[in-house]
């Protein structure tokens, strides 16, 4: 059972593993429908990494410390497995190249790209989990956006190559969908760090697996990442530990103002929807940095009810 105690909450326990459902049902899946090469292997071994991080850490309150190596590991596994960020395309600046710096047939700055994005991503739907149907109705959308994106043949020189990121952001689709059933509007289980994390290392994992999809997924997912940066901004400022948890996330400050849960989850998910049904229109590197924008200025007026909200005590 959980501990809502610990996070200032006054409600009943509820049965927390559901992290585990969501990893054997997406292991399963992934072992019918998906071929085992080398990139899906790795995917496999650094989501276990993740799936026994997460479990521990529900089980007995892991270091924070311990758990940013173990994420650093896992996603090495990664770069280890030839899963990684190469280039980057700018708008009106063209491509950014990160094969440089050769060491040991790795490309340094590549991997150091990757770690961070893969780790920002993972723990972005960790901070995300503070409302039940938020990390299971995010990550369903976002992964039907990668799924379209990796479908479309316009995109792709060889769209065979795609197959398998198809498949896996499907079966993470389906999964999220499912477990959404029993997480909203009541949550009769609960995902845990064992679940959010997961999710948040194979929504990384996949926005980078053959072939690029950083501005898509950070199109999906910008609200939750702008939130998580403030958050931590705003705690390193007032001197706390960037990494312990409080209730003054975006979600919850909607939850001050009035918004009931259902909500709460509702506007996430029509905002993440908004995004992701942009994300796969729009297609040239100039539409997605004028929707990066208008993402910026969306989470700018949002920011108005983490500023002058008071956050509960």
């Amino acid at each position: 059972m959980d501990r809502p105690r610990k996070y200032g909450l006054d409600r009943a326990p509820i049965p927390y593993y559901g992290g585990l459902a969501i990893y054997f049902a997406f292991l399963i899946s992934l072992f019918i429908f998906v071929p085992l090469e080398k990139h899906v292997v790795g995917l496999i071994i650094g989501s276990s990494v993740i799936v026994l991080l997460g479990f521990f850490d529900d089980l007995f309150g892991l270091s924070p410390w311990l758990r940013l190596g173990v994420q650093f590991l896992a996603a090495v596994v990664l770069v280890i497995f030839g899963i990684g960020i190469l280039s980057i395309k700018l708008p009106f600046i063209g491509t950014i190249g990160f094969d440089h710096f050769l060491w040991n047939g790795v490309y340094l700055l590549s991997a150091l790209f990757t770690i961070l994005w893969v780790m920002t991503i993972l723990n972005t739907m960790n901070f995300v989990d503070g409302v039940s149907g938020l990390v299971s109705g995010v990550s369903f959308v976002a992964g039907l956006t990668i799924f379209f994106l990796s479908v479309n043949p316009g995109l792709h020189e060889n769209p065979q190559t795609q197959l398998p990121v198809a498949l896996i952001a499907l079966i993470m689709a389906m999964v999220s969908l499912a477990f959404l059933i029993f997480d909203f509007p009541a949550p009769r289980i609960l995902m845990g760090d064992t679940g959010s994390t997961l999710l948040g290392f194979m929504l990384a994992s996949l926005a980078i697996f053959s072939g690029g999809k950083v501005a898509t997924a950070f199109l999906v997912l910008g609200i939750p990442i702008l939130d998580m940066i403030w958050v931590v901004f705003r705690r390193m400022m007032s001197g706390k530990k960037f990494w312990q948890g409080d209730l003054m996330h975006l979600h919850h400050r909607l939850l001050n103002l009035g918004f009931s849960r259902r909500q709460v989850v509702l506007l996430y998910l029509l905002i993440t929807a908004a995004f992701g049904f942009s994300a796969v229109i729009l297609v040239s590197s100039q539409q997605k940095f004028f929707m990066v924008i208008a993402l910026t200025i969306l989470m700018l007026l949002l920011a108005v009810a983490l500023v002058i909200v008071p956050a509960k005590k």
